[in-house]
């Protein structure tokens, strides 16, 4: 069979860069492979992300970097069960908050790489922002010429630990 001419496959868009906050206790899940997918009530949709990790209090570090795969969009019913599936019993939370104040759609991010570094506290945070709240929701590096700034700093330095993660085998 002769090769066609041109790739008709497109390219993947480059990640979005976000900054978000994360419990500890769902961070470490990640290094134990226990969690492979974020849970969230919005999110982005189209494209990878490349999410920077802020630990909630009493950790309270910016301190990571998780690649993610597109959203997956759906209904809170059809996200539960792939928190069900990536861990028994989780099903059961994710779809109560997913579905809190009537809302129709839940967003499941396939994690795919975990990266940590030393990171920087709320103090350091708080010098190099002028001024720093830990992030509500998630917000946009690029709009954000200080928070853009503080990630490519976070990168630039030696990494701790680095993991992939392997989703769980389809329904």
């Amino acid at each position: 069979m002769d090769e066609p001419l041109f790739d008709v496959t497109a390219p993947e868009p480059d990640p979005v860069p976000v900054v978000m906050a994360l419990d500890a206790q769902w961070y470490e899940l990640m290094w134990t492979g226990e969690k492979t997918h974020e849970f969230r009530r919005r999110f982005l949709t189209g494209a990878p992300t490349q999410w920077f990790v802020y630990l909630t209090a009493p950790t309270s570090r910016l301190c990571a970097v998780i690649d993610l795969a597109p959203a997956i969009e759906d209904t809170p019913e059809r996200i539960a069960q792939i928190a069900e599936r990536m861990r028994p019993g989780n099903g059961a939370t994710v779809e109560p908050y997913l579905a809190r104040d009537g809302k129709q759609v839940g967003y499941a991010m396939p994690i795919r790489r975990v990266r940590e570094y030393a990171g920087f506290t709320t103090q350091d945070l708080d010098g190099m922002l002028d001024g720093f709240h830990p992030p509500q929701g998630y917000t946009l590096v690029d709009r954000y010429p200080g928070w853009r700034a503080v990630c490519d700093k976070l990168v630039s330095t030696p990494l701790v630990r680095e993991t992939t993660i392997d989703p769980p085998p389809a329904p």
